[in-house]
């Protein structure tokens, strides 16, 4: 598996467990239907745990392009594989949305209220105002990525060695996972925390492509916020990083 093919079924895979817990949460007559925020929060951070696991070892899991973005303007990450990475990412979120489709299909028939309906797919704001959620978006992802770059590996030192490196094994995903639960739990609230263009991009597209009765609008007027505000996050986190 190279990096492009990891990123793409990693990130599908976050969607698919990420929206999914969304769907189980607000669709009607699901058995976790009214499971409440923290549920959701618990779920999305459990969905990145299992995608990083899974590409980790290959791509570094990304994930996420204001990740990768923010590992470039970083310094650590090269710039001809932004690209490669981002298109993966968004390919990936489209296929874990068309999934949850599958998975939720009837319940979404059954479904009447096209807010929830667009919401297991997309992000929106509990209260519209595009400057204050452009800035909560910044304001999480700046968190997400500026943690990042402080995650390291185990390492040890002996005399008759040099620092070695410790990895984690699947373990290793448990900080992010925490991170992500984490933002849900205290800045997820003004907007649902998308701080990942991908995953709001991508089933939004497949939202909008769906033909499905009580559907309702894709929101397309809101979509900015959740690609700019977390690139801007992403780049407030890289330059602090290089700064300190």
């Amino acid at each position: 598996m190279n990096e492009f093919v990891a990123e793409i079924i990693a990130t599908m895979i976050l969607i698919l467990l990420g929206d999914g817990v969304v769907a189980n949460v607000v669709l009607k007559n699901t058995k976790g239907h009214n499971g409440g925020w923290i549920v959701i929060s618990l779920g999305w951070g459990l969905a990145v745990m299992m995608a990083v696991i899974v590409a980790g070892p290959i791509s570094g899991a990304h994930l996420n392009p204001a990740v990768t973005l923010g590992l470039a303007l970083g310094g650590i990450f090269p710039w001809d594989k932004v690209p490669v990475y981002i298109a993966g990412e968004i390919i990936g979120a489209m296929l874990g949305a068309i999934l949850v489709w599958f998975t939720y299909r009837d319940h979404f028939k059954a479904n009447t209220d096209k807010n929830g309906f667009l919401g297991v797919f997309a992000t929106s704001p509990a209260i519209r105002n595009y400057k204050n959620n452009f800035i909560t978006e910044l304001i999480g992802t700046f968190v997400l990525i500026f943690v990042i770059f402080y995650i390291t590996d185990i390492k040890f030192e002996t005399q008759q060695l040099q620092t070695v490196e410790v990895g984690l094994g699947s373990i290793g995903a448990l900080p992010v996972a925490l991170l992500v639960t984490a933002i849900g739990l205290s800045l997820g609230g003004p907007t649902g925390y998308a701080i990942n263009p991908a995953r709001d991009l991508g089933p939004r597209i497949i939202h909008s492509l769906l033909k499905a009765p009580n559907k309702g609008s894709s929101d397309w007027a809101y979509a900015w916020v959740p690609i700019l505000g977390p690139i801007a996050g992403a780049a407030l986190a890289a330059a602090l990083f290089c700064f300190c």
